[in-house]
């Protein structure tokens, strides 16, 4: 049996955490946001990453001209 070096991360992340909280402190109505703003954590770091990925293509796309 080889002890390689394989290391995995599981688990739930920063985003995933504080979506979960939000969803429970609006469930208990303890907030009253709306849903939008519940939601945020997950829609937000996919717009950071759609951006994040645009930039990098447009300055790969640039650096070739």
């Amino acid at each position: 049996m080889s002890k390689g070096n394989t290391s995995s991360s599981s688990g739930i992340g920063f985003t995933g955490l504080l979506t979960v909280a939000f969803i429970i402190l609006k469930l208990t109505n303890y907030i009253t946001w709306s849903w939008w703003w519940v939601l945020s954590p997950i829609w937000i770091s996919v717009i950071v990453f759609i951006l994040v990925f645009a930039l990098i293509i447009f300055f790969k796309i640039l650096a070739e001209k």
